[in-house]
């Protein structure tokens, strides 16, 4: 394996990492606005959507790590994967609830159940797709190619891509809805993903040191007791990853939904806020990318944690009777969240894959998968909404009211819950430090 990753990989990891994260973040924060929107404001719809599509992706991860490694083939899952990916993104510009009303001939309510259910079945059926390609192969693609060296600022780079998606996301295509529709929106996302698979047939090799290994039976490699006991401070870093993910998504699936309705923030006001936080959050992150690679990421995760933690907390108390000020203190919270955010991510991240077995990148995906998406999204969703159902805060101008219609918006305490659950990483990392210690030397001994 080459001692530095290349101009070529670069660009495959930013064009294939960017395309990939605009498509997650769309599904996870503006699947969900068009949702609230244009179908029925319901948040248990949005919350049980997050849910199955993080049990979609698992399982997708899961098979799909398991026979790229078989196969000793990365290219084509993320080449092809991405194809398809993009059409099943292209299929929710035509998901409307008077189409389905006109072809079933029902009643308003029906239509309305009817569509939901549609819109969460389509959604799984892109994530199957895009874990595919993206979680399962691309990721395994990445560790191929990397290594401890310099990992620390690749994974840097890949950490600031679901923020840098999230701003386009958030800001820009809040925009861009209000000028060609949700329709025009998914077509045209749909079709760059698709642009991107068919460009991954002629960009993309695999590493030279990828050698076709395993079975299909691996799909539950990570699950064997031998396994977990010959890398302990993999699975404990996943554990971490998993609290991590939890605390993220009690309020990431309504934050958008919360700076609409609870905020009042206009379109405009929610993107320069959120775009301003995530620039100066991604551009420190950056400059600390090289630290990352010199220092201990074990230690360097306390700080981390601390600081978005920090950063929740602020936005749960960015309430005031003002609403420039508000703006001003929600968008500097943000700033703070967003740093730790990112930091944690890559420091987690780098981690990952440092204790990741070379061989075994494939195969080990599925289980990186159950403790990055699966619990957390069945976990933190759940959480979420219960605490937005007890707070119970009405709807803005809801007007008449509807049966499909949970009727209420997300609460500020859902910033908090995600502090106070983040702060359980304290109690893990020192586990971690020790089990790294401890293994370091016992692999020297090898």
């Amino acid at each position: 394996m080459k001692n530095q990753f290349g101009r070529k990989n670069w660009i495959i990891l930013i064009l294939f990492g960017l395309v990939g994260q605009l498509a997650w973040s769309v599904e996870n924060m503006y699947f969900n606005l068009f949702v609230f929107e244009t179908i029925a404001p319901n948040l248990d719809a949005v919350t049980l959507m997050v849910q199955l599509s993080g049990i979609v992706a698992t399982v997708a991860t899961l098979l799909a790590g398991t026979l790229s490694d078989k196969l000793g083939n990365r290219r084509g899952f993320i080449s092809i994967g991405y194809i398809i990916w993009g059409f099943t993104v292209i299929l929710f510009g035509f998901l409307k609830t008077e189409s389905i009303q006109a072809i079933l001939g029902t009643d308003a309510a029906t239509a309305i159940s009817v569509t939901l259910g549609v819109v969460i079945a389509a959604d799984c059926l892109m994530t199957l797709f895009g874990s595919t390609a993206n979680d399962a192969a691309f990721n395994a693609w990445v560790t191929d190619n990397t290594r401890p060296s310099f990992r620390g600022k690749v994974e840097g780079v890949l950490s600031i891509l679901p923020l840098l998606a999230m701003l386009i996301v958030a800001g820009g295509f809040g925009i861009l809805v209000t000028i060609i529709g949700y329709q025009g929106l998914f077509i045209s996302l749909g079709a760059v993903i698709v642009l991107c698979g068919i460009l991954g047939l002629r960009l993309i090799r695999d590493s030279e040191d990828l050698q076709k290994s395993g079975s299909l039976a691996d799909v539950f490699y990570g699950f064997r007791p031998s396994v977990i006991r010959a890398n302990p401070s993999l699975y404990l870093t996943l554990v971490i990853m998993g609290i991590y993910g939890i605390a993220c998504q009690i309020f990431m699936p309504y934050l958008i939904i919360y700076m609409k309705t609870y905020l009042g923030f206009s379109v405009i006001e929610y993107s320069i806020v959120f775009g301003l936080a995530i620039i100066a959050g991604a551009a420190i992150n950056l400059l600390l990318g090289n630290l990352t690679d010199r220092m201990s990421k074990v230690t360097l995760l306390y700080p981390a944690v601390a600081i978005l933690s920090l950063g929740l907390f602020g936005m749960y108390l960015s309430r005031t009777a003002n609403h420039t000020m508000t703006l001003i203190l929600f968008g500097i919270a943000g700033f703070v969240m967003i740093s730790g955010y990112i930091l944690v991510s890559a420091l987690c991240g780098a981690l990952v894959r440092n204790y990741t077995p070379a061989c075994d990148a494939g195969k080990l995906q599925g289980i990186r998968m159950i403790f990055y998406v699966l619990i957390p999204r069945l976990a933190g969703p759940a959480i979420g909404n219960a605490i937005n159902r007890a707070a119970a805060i009405p709807l803005p101008d809801l007007g008449s009211a509807d049966t499909m219609t949970t009727q209420f918006i997300p609460a500020p305490e859902i910033f908090l819950a995600g502090a106070l659950t983040c702060l359980l990483i304290l109690l893990c990392i020192p586990i971690l430090s020790r089990t790294s210690r401890k293994q370091s030397v016992q692999d020297g001994e090898d």
